[in-house]
């Protein structure tokens, strides 16, 4: 291409749907204008970085009207092939900003132009002489004193932000130590490689496990979806581990996807104690200098194995040889705010990209995945019983329409507990409500306190005499208060159950007893949750009280007793997602039971013991759960029978939501030339109307063939920012969501 005629294609932050055309910016080298490198544009008022998607020779902009791009950042591109192949694939079927999806993918520094270099730290020690000075010398210099004894209480020596959370400002004082020569430093990579305080192991696989590690390598080197069905506690993680090691031994790279940051701590452990090759984590939880040394060591091949959250699917692995993404079931592997992506499809995608082969791994799949292996596009691998000695628990349903109730525990359910605390074993409770309850209702009139910026009621919260109402929809928080607002009355009383009040009765009855409560509130802040999960494994904590969190993946061989005090919270939601959501809950939390030698027991408290779900659930059998739901699917339309796009958007204003939906709806209809293929349902109000302070509608396009409902957004999508009702709301798509709520 001639050097006039070369313009540069570039994803710049920005909501708006579009790439932005520039010039090449002087004496820059044609071949240095690869797709994946940065340069720095002017942007309207504002200087701001652009990635580099293609060199093109035409534009839609005049030729004299379009800016020169001010330099390049990079002389080669940052990010690789592979993954620009995925980011632009993603454009286009999530129908997102060019700009803010391939921001995403970058870490905070790389997005704001700094260099793409692994990032280094400071890592302070003591000098020779500083380790045999008199501290008597510095008695006038109380901070260099300080920093002395610390530095000799840690002899392998202390990062520049370790000293800093410890004394606040050091560096001065720093400064004067090293010109004493008592101190010294030395630059330190800012990544290291995760390590296992265990020593290297492997199992001994049982005839399913090396059927399903054989079929997999099989597959290698050419693209093929496995779905690993295998009950709680059925090994697959072993599976995961001797695929991957046969991966890393012919230098290709390994992606595995977990759905929460809790459980990669333990996953990592199992990975470093197993694999020689080298592991790195990558989740939010980072720092943005860890989330950029990690990305960096990936994208130079310094990584073998990249364990993370969804997030994860952007690492810059450039000879990926297998993707697994654990518990795929799971919902927290789609993004639900800003680019509405789903991991796991993104994982399938980018396998059939790079021809590699891509494990799905659950104990209760979605609809979706199974359907699919039914359909013989996933080749489905099944582990029927569990690892080792680990038997499969009993389960009992207790009904509870007739029962006396404490803090929601039934006498059965108590006198379970009692008896598996004396056998010395752990037992958990599993509750899926936060809060000590969930409403605050006035005895007099009745009245139940709301949020006032959400169509939604107050929870009540009384850890450690907090005494407040909080919204778990927008944050909003309150004391209680002393009378009710609407009929001034002083009687006021928590109604429902939730975690804290459970936590309070257990600890009245067993005072002597360590109780754990694991949700949202108690695991704040870092390392926290990983904390309380080392104590349950040491039994420093018997008695576990828990939401979700404790679901998912955790293996702990000496719980034998699962109460689940609320199985009903799922039967009768209004989405359609509800029934596979809750049997796939209580599965999970079913098969935290008698993991280990000992057998397990669970107890399922419910008012509604002949529900043929919950009958199918406690059978065990997940394909029975899954033929009643796929029914109910084929005759909805509904996934996987059917795909759907979710046209959202909210303002402060009542009515302009829905304004501009019709507008949209009126729009969509006109475009749609497959009348019979696509149907466009709504607008209606949002199942909560008015959250945060806004005031939301919804449009849904339910389509029976994926290119048609495709081929209606990419024509309409564009279109809509010109609607003059869209200038007064925000509004989002949702392809392919997980919910309808």
């Amino acid at each position: 291409m001639a050097a006039h005629t070369c313009i540069l294609r570039l994803a710049i932050y920005s909501p708006l749907r579009r790439y932005f055309d520039y010039l090449p910016p002087n004496g820059i080298p044609y071949q240095q204008l690869q797709p994946g490198i940065r340069l720095q544009v002017s942007f309207g008022k504002r200087t701001v970085v652009g990635i580099l998607i293609a060199v093109v020779s035409q534009s839609q902009v005049a030729f004299h009207k379009l800016k020169q791009a001010q330099h390049c950042l990079d002389k080669s591109p940052i990010i690789p092939t592979p993954l620009l192949q995925l980011l632009t694939w993603a454009v286009n079927y999530y129908h997102h900003s060019p700009g803010e999806v391939f921001f995403t993918a970058l870490p905070r520094a790389l997005r704001q132009g700094k260099s793409a270099n692994l990032p280094t730290y400071r890592q302070w020690f003591l000098t020779p002489k500083g380790c045999s000075s008199d501290l008597k010398i510095l008695i006038r210099a109380p901070h260099q004193r300080q920093i002395i004894e610390l530095l000799r209480y840690h002899p392998q020596g202390l990062t520049s932000s370790e000293i800093k959370e410890k004394f606040g400002t050091y560096q001065s004082s720093l400064r004067s130590l090293v010109i004493k020569g008592w101190v010294n430093f030395k630059e330190e990579c800012a990544w290291k490689k995760q390590e296992s305080s265990k020593k290297h192991f492997k199992h001994l696989l049982n005839p399913s496990q090396k059927i399903a590690v054989t079929t997999i390598l099989t597959a290698q080197q050419k693209f093929q979806p496995f779905l690993l069905e295998g009950v709680t506690g059925s090994g697959k993680t072993e599976v995961y581990l001797h695929v991957i090691e046969e991966i890393i031994a012919k230098n290709q790279q390994a992606l595995v996807l977990t759905p929460e940051i809790g459980l990669t701590p333990q996953i990592v452990e199992r990975f470093c104690s197993h694999l020689q090759g080298s592991v790195a984590v990558l989740h939010s939880g980072l720092t943005d200098r860890e989330r950029l040394a990690v990305w960096v060591a990936a994208y130079e091949g310094k990584v073998a194995v990249i364990i993370g959250t969804r997030s994860a699917i952007w690492a810059p692995l450039q000879h990926l040889g297998i993707i697994i993404v654990d518990e795929e079931h799971d919902p927290s592997f789609k993004q639900q705010e800003g680019f509405r992506y789903h991991a796991r499809d993104l994982a399938i995608v980018w396998a059939r990209q790079a021809k590699i082969p891509v494990v799905l791994g659950s104990a209760t799949p979605s609809l979706e995945s199974l359907y699919n292996a039914r359909c013989q596009r996933y080749h489905l691998l099944q582990l029927s019983q569990r690892a080792g000695k680990a038997q499969t628990p009993q389960i009992y349903l207790i009904d509870i329409r007739s029962c006396s109730l404490e803090a929601g525990i039934s006498p059965p359910m108590l006198k379970a507990l009692e008896h598996h605390l004396e056998q010395g074993n752990q037992a958990l409770l599993f509750l899926n409500r936060r809060g000590f309850a969930p409403t605050l209702i006035c005895y007099e009139c009745g009245f139940i306190i709301p949020c006032r910026r959400c169509d939604s009621y107050m929870t009540v919260y009384q850890y450690n005499d907090s005494h407040r109402l909080r919204c778990h929809h927008c944050g909003a928080n309150q004391l209680i208060p002393a009378n009710c607002p609407q009929c001034n009355h002083s009687f006021l009383y928590p109604k429902g159950l939730g975690t804290e009040q459970v936590e309070a009765k257990l600890r009245s009855i067993f005072p002597d007893t360590g109780i754990a409560r694991i949700d949202r509130d108690t695991t704040r802040g870092s390392g926290v949750l990983d904390k309380i999960l080392n104590d349950i494994q040491k039994k420093k904590y018997r008695l576990l009280i828990g939401t979700q969190m404790l679901a998912k993946g955790h293996h702990y061989p000496n719980i034998t007793l699962v109460g689940i005090l609320d199985a009903d919270q799922g039967l009768f939601s209004g989405d359609f997602r509800a029934g596979e959501r809750m049997a796939q809950l209580i599965l999970q939390v079913i098969g935290r039971s008698g993991r280990g030698e000992k057998s397990g027991e669970v107890l399922i408290q419910t008012r509604h013991p002949d529900n043929l779900l919950l009958q199918a659930i406690i059978s065990q059998k997940y394909d029975r759960v899954a033929k009643i739901l796929l029914e109910e699917r084929y005759q909805t339309g509904f996934p996987p029978h059917g795909y759907l796009a979710l046209l959202r958007a909210k303002s402060a204003l009542v009515d302009t939501p829905i304004a501009f939906l019709e507008n949209a709806r009126d729009m969509a209809i006109a475009l749609n030339t497959h009348q019979g293929m696509v149907t466009v349902l709504g607008p209606v109000s949002a199942p909560m109307e008015r959250r945060a302070g806004y005031y939301r509608g919804q449009l849904l396009l339910q389509g029976s063939s994926r290119p048609y409902l495709q081929q209606l957004l990419a024509t309409w999508i564009p279109k809509l920012e010109f609607l003059k009702t869209a200038r007064k709301v925000k509004w989002s798509l949702d392809v392919d969501p997980v919910d309808l709520m």
